[in-house]
């Protein structure tokens, strides 16, 4: 297995910290369309945060990780290799890492937040994982399938949104979203279980769509490490510089459109600015721009400017399973229930002071341990066994 690379681990806990940013508000306000609530005098500053987390955040995170998803694959598996005893042995040590990784998802889906990635990445994953030792020719054949379905998806899922209407506009569904609300700040844990095991299983059927743009991702993170663009990054520095351009050009304005949107439609369900509907069918799109223009930077940078955040990164699995708990137990009806009470600013507040805490956790536990509890116990069910680890 390659050596780790700070910077990789760095984007890393970047991308956690990033999905954090996104993942509180399906906490409190559940699986409607519009994640954000609906307040009908929002008071500036809370407009201000759907601005930030709408234009900076949502749909810009998972992209990066799926992305060193993939990245990790190539790096763990290497690069070609001939069939044969060593390459069969190296697959199945990959597919016991899948293995404990979607049971890790469904647990976390099923017991914790319905809003689980970690499932959607294990199950992508087995369809990656007979790719290893493969040339890069026939990785690119499975690149341009890739693309081509996603832009059939994007096309027909963009029509149906701009002819359908994007947003939960109705009063059913406004009374719905405000119904799924109440349940998780001030229900019970048997009300708040049903509620979650419900959007669990429509996160999960998602995995149809969902995993076909995940899958795309994870090779294009095989490709940036089989071509050295993610480990030897000064070498690529003018194809980095190119990523980060064309990503601000493009990502910037689609997402700014979109965080403009957010707090108006927030505001009034029953109105929808201008061009809202087609700026929520560009989200991914501009997400992606805009998450590669993030990836570029950190390539960009010096390595010692972005190290701080390595040991974030290095213990990825267990900041995201811990942001969760923590989230659940402060917002959720059968803890705390402050999501009932907290407003816009301050749930953002709760975010950055969660990241706070995991970045002094993370250096204080990595300078006593090797790895993070989740990783080390990952780890030792993978290698359980295997003779060979790549």
């Amino acid at each position: 297995m390659a050596a780790r690379s700070p910077r990789i681990d760095a984007l890393r806990g970047f991308a956690v910290f990033g999905i954090l940013l996104v993942n509180v508000w399906s906490i409190v306000y559940g699986f409607s369309m519009n994640r954000y609530g609906f307040q009908e005098f929002m008071p500036v500053a809370e407009q201000y945060v759907l601005m930030f987390v709408a234009g900076f955040a949502e749909a810009k995170f998972y992209p990066i990780f799926a992305f060193l998803f993939g990245a990790g694959f190539a790096l763990q598996t290497g690069g070609l290799r001939a069939e044969g005893p060593v390459l069969a042995a190296i697959r199945r040590t990959y597919d016991r890492r899948l293995v404990w990784l979607l049971a890790c998802g469904l647990l976390h889906g099923a017991l914790i937040w319905y809003g689980d990635i970690l499932s959607s990445y294990a199950i992508t994953g087995f369809w990656l994982a007979p790719k290893a030792g493969r040339r890069l020719r026939e990785l690119a054949a499975s690149l341009r399938i890739l693309v081509w379905v996603n832009l059939a998806i994007f096309i027909v899922t963009s029509l149906m949104i701009v002819n359908g209407g994007g947003f939960d506009s109705d009063m059913d569904a406004v009374i719905g979203a405000e119904r799924e609300r109440a349940v998780f700040t001030q229900g019970g844990w048997a009300d708040i279980a049903v509620e979650r095991l419900w959007d669990f299983g429509e996160n999960l059927a998602g995995i149809l769509i969902f995993g076909t743009r995940l899958a795309l991702l994870f090779v294009l993170g095989v490709f940036a490490v089989r071509l050295g663009w993610l480990t030897r990054p000064a070498r690529a520095r003018a194809v980095w510089r190119k990523v980060l351009l064309i990503g601000l050009a493009v990502g910037l304005p689609l997402n700014m459109w979109w965080a403009l949107v957010v707090p108006v439609q927030s505001a009034n369900p029953f109105f929808q600015p201008p061009g809202a509907d087609l700026a929520m069918a560009l989200l991914d799109v501009a997400g992606a721009f805009l998450g590669a223009a993030y990836v570029a930077a950190f390539m960009l940078v010096r390595e010692s400017a972005v190290a701080w955040l390595a040991p974030v990164g290095k213990m990825a699995l267990t900041n995201y399973l811990t942001q969760s708990l923590v989230l659940v137990f402060v917002l959720q009806g059968f803890g705390l229930g402050l999501g009932a009470v907290m407003d816009r600013a301050e749930l953002l507040a709760l975010c950055f002071g969660i990241m706070a805490v995991q970045l002094m956790f993370c250096h204080w536990w990595l300078a006593r341990h090797a790895q993070g509890p989740f990783e080390a116990l990952w780890r030792r069910y993978t290698y359980a066994g295997a003779t060979v680890r790549g």
